[in-house]
């Protein structure tokens, strides 16, 4: 179990830390709106109304204690930044950031801060890559030119193995994991012997044209 710290109880912000409880962490949260703090007090450890750019205010949530935080105070960028510099101060060494800009994740990122996320422009990537293919279940942009994805296995490579499929040196991807979605089970090194089945999806990873090419084989 980890203990973390989420300040901003928008819908992003409640929802990680409504998920990272589900998960047995110890959760702790911040949010000025008592009104948020409310909705999710019933299911976290710790949920306080007050201002997350008071160090203060943070030290008694136990912001100095915990392993990481998560930041997320809407369109406040002067909160977010003065929220980042606040755990910085108290010792946090993991800081993640939801931001709403360019410009916001660079002023963040000069701070040190862990992660800058950027959902809405996450979900449009996905939506995206969902809408020019269907085979694509899940897209995550690692950089520049360079990606992840979750894509169902092509009609004609069922009852196929890896190794025959020789998909690194055909394809220039690599095959990270393979999730059977009917029963859930995930395999992060496949066992490149067993015939892959049509409930099969695969996590590849590769150049973004690497990729796309694959993802018309479908």
């Amino acid at each position: 179990m980890k203990r973390y710290v989420v300040i901003g109880l928008g819908n992003f912000g409640a929802s990680v830390a409504e998920r990272l409880h589900e998960m047995g962490h110890d959760v702790s949260a911040l949010d000025i709106d008592r009104d948020k703090v409310e909705r999710v007090a019933p299911t976290l450890r710790t949920a306080v109304a007050g201002d997350g750019t008071n160090p203060e205010v943070l030290d008694r949530i136990g912001a100095a204690e915990a392993d990481a935080a998560i930041v997320s105070t809407g369109d406040d960028i002067p909160a977010s930044v003065l929220t980042a510099l606040a755990l910085r101060d108290l010792g946090v060494g993991e800081i993640h950031v939801k931001v709403i800009s360019d410009l916001h994740a660079r002023i963040l990122e000069k701070l040190g801060v862990a992660t800058t996320i950027f959902p809405e422009r996450e979900a449009a990537l996905l939506l995206a890559k969902r809408v020019e293919s269907r085979a694509i279940l899940n897209f995550v942009e690692l950089g520049e030119g360079f990606s992840a994805q979750e894509m169902a296995v092509p009609s004609r490579w069922v009852g196929r193995s890896l190794r025959e499929l020789e998909l690194p040196r055909r394809y220039n991807i690599a095959v990270i994991a393979v999730h059977d979605f009917l029963t859930g089970a995930i395999t992060p090194i496949p066992d490149p012997d067993a015939p892959l089945k049509e409930s099969d999806t695969l996590l590849v990873a590769g150049a973004d044209g690497h990729l796309e090419k694959v993802a018309q084989l479908t």
